[in-house]
């Protein structure tokens, strides 16, 4: 197995697409789902964070078991759209030697409209692996333009995720691993990185 990066975006991608993924309740997964777009009881006035990562996407909602987190959803956006989100990000934990000082990271973040996490990427089981995956969190004028600009379709892959952990739970690792959505290193430039790098 490939040497993976401590902190690298691996992710489902097309030459003008990359998947996400994020889970919420039937009551505003279904119709976002069944529409291909945000509406209804979605709430644009929040934080809402995506995450390129299908088995960190499980561990957060435990394969679409948690309470609120039933539907689970990949989203396609648009890579220009998610490229401007990382380049106006900024971390979501001050981090000495990234940021100049305590006070600048506040300033910081509270004009960024998207933040960072770099979170342990996990294993079939959900067990930490030793490199990290990105989450992106959206706040206002992102977050708009992620429900109305970017967002190209919305799909349910709750079943995927019950199907999953059914051979997960079964004992079933490399028929699990199969069904496993494709994702590979989402290259940037450098720059786009350097300053989230924490």
């Amino acid at each position: 197995m490939e040497e993976q990066p401590q902190r690298g975006i691996r992710a489902v991608h097309s030459e003008s697409t990359i998947t996400v993924y994020q889970a919420y309740p039937p009551e505003i997964g279904l119709p976002a789902a069944r529409e291909g777009r945000f509406g209804g009881a979605w709430k644009r006035d929040r934080m809402t964070w995506i995450k390129p990562s299908f088995l960190w996407m499980m561990y957060r909602c435990g394969w679409g078991t948690k309470a609120g987190q039933e539907t689970v959803l990949a989203v396609d956006i648009t890579r220009e759209g998610f490229e401007w989100a990382l380049r106006n990000a900024c971390l979501s934990s001050y981090v000495r030697g990234v940021h100049p000082d305590l006070a600048s990271w506040q300033r910081e973040l509270r004009r960024a409209p998207a933040r960072v996490q770099w979170d342990p990427e996990r294993d079939l089981r959900l067990q930490p692996l030793s490199y990290r995956s990105l989450q992106l969190g959206l706040s206002g004028e992102a977050v708009r333009s992620y429900a109305d600009e970017w967002t190209v379709g919305i799909r349910d892959v709750t079943p995927l995720a019950r199907e999953i952990h059914a051979l997960v739970s079964g004992g079933d690792l490399d028929s699990a691993a199969r069904l496993l959505p494709q994702e590979r290193p989402y290259l940037v430039g450098d720059n786009l990185l350097a300053h989230l790098r924490g």
